[in-house]
């Protein structure tokens, strides 16, 4: 079951993104086409992506290294039996009110997150359009595009091997420690502020979750719009559907945590700081044998954060489900960015 990874970047090292990418789901790293002019917006036209088996499910995310709170939405468009389909606009991330455009057509649609497919596509067209006070502020800096292409086809239980140990010391941080009104709804934003500490880059739970906050969607877990964040505070990322525990170990093993996007109803998962969820996010921090390592912000205290999960268990709430990860790195070109700390 690949799932392909496709990334074109602007300002960054050869070979420095296609370094924090499974080799399972790698696919070249394309030199980002510069943005053209659309009225009041900055428009990036992707090249056409061509999955290795037709997809279905499509992540995008965007990251720029720069300080502005930079708007954007994507657009996208698939080929089927020799034909392009319509545009399709996920949702805004930002304040900006664009031209409208449907977010549904020719058997595709926009899901928030990801956009989703009837029919399986061969081909994928994508392009980012931005809008800021100064237009090309955030392109000025490092900044990448990323598409995550799924076929749509799951796991099969024996994907999940067990055996050898990794340990990253990803500093814990506890949902809960935040305002009675909003502390049950941030675990994404708490999961991201612990990456960025585990980079040196500290930022209060609460601040990050106005952030990540999507007032039109009235979500703090818009997958896109935490990606955004982390790239003001100088800490890249992508999204991605991954497609087996393997490819997770190999982000460990690599210094990169993983936020995982789980979902499981009630004794599933043993141990779990909340006993069932519709969707909830957590850092995956290592593995040990057949257990995972995790930094589940949901607990009571921060001193009950770190916890070990059955990985059988961990691949089947994730890996079977949602599936996506959010991988955050501190590129190689940010000033006094630390190594990767196992």
């Amino acid at each position: 079951m690949p799932t392909d990874l496709f990334v074109a970047a602007s300002g960054w090292p050869s070979s420095a993104l296609a370094d924090v990418v499974p080799p399972a789901c790698r696919r070249d790293v394309e030199a980002a086409p510069a943005p053209r002019r659309d009225g009041d917006d900055a428009v990036v036209e992707l090249p056409v992506w061509r999955p290795r088996r037709a997809a279905r499910h499509l992540v995008p995310a965007f990251s720029a290294l720069h300080p502005a709170p930079a708007s954007f939405r994507f657009e996208v468009s698939l080929e089927r039996a020799g034909r392009w389909s319509a545009w399709v606009a996920g949702a805004t991330i930002g304040e900006a009110r664009f031209a409208p455009l449907g977010g549904r057509t020719d058997g595709l649609a926009a899901e928030i997150d990801e956009f989703v497919a009837e029919a399986p596509a061969h081909a994928v067209r994508v392009r980012l359009r931005l809008r800021v006070d100064d237009r090309h502020a955030p392109l000025a800096a490092p900044w990448l595009v990323s598409l995550s292409a799924w076929d749509g086809s799951l796991p099969t239980p024996d994907t999940a091997p067990g055996g050898g140990a990794v340990r990253l010391a990803v500093p814990a941080l506890s949902q809960m420690d935040a305002d009675e009104a909003i502390r049950m709804r941030i675990c994404s934003p708490a999961s991201v502020a612990m990456v960025l500490a585990y980079w040196s880059a500290r930022v209060e739970v609460a601040s990050l979750a106005r952030e990540i906050f999507h007032p039109g969607l009235d979500r703090y877990g818009v997958w896109p719009a935490a990606i955004r964040a982390a790239g003001r505070y100088g800490v890249a990322g992508y999204l991605l559907r991954f497609p087996d525990w393997p490819s997770a170990a190999w982000c460990l093993t690599q210094g990169l945590p993983v936020i995982a996007s789980v979902r499981y109803g009630a004794g599933e998962l043993a141990g779990a700081a909340i006993p069932e969820t519709t969707g909830h996010l957590l850092v995956l921090t290592g593995y040990e044998g057949d257990a995972v390592l995790v930094n589940d912000p949901a607990a009571a205290t921060a001193a009950s954060v770190a916890r070990r999960y059955r990985l059988d268990q961990l691949c089947r709430v994730w890996l079977e489900r949602a599936g996506v990860g959010y991988v955050l790195v501190r590129p190689p070109t940010s000033p006094g960015g630390p190594s990767p700390r196992p």
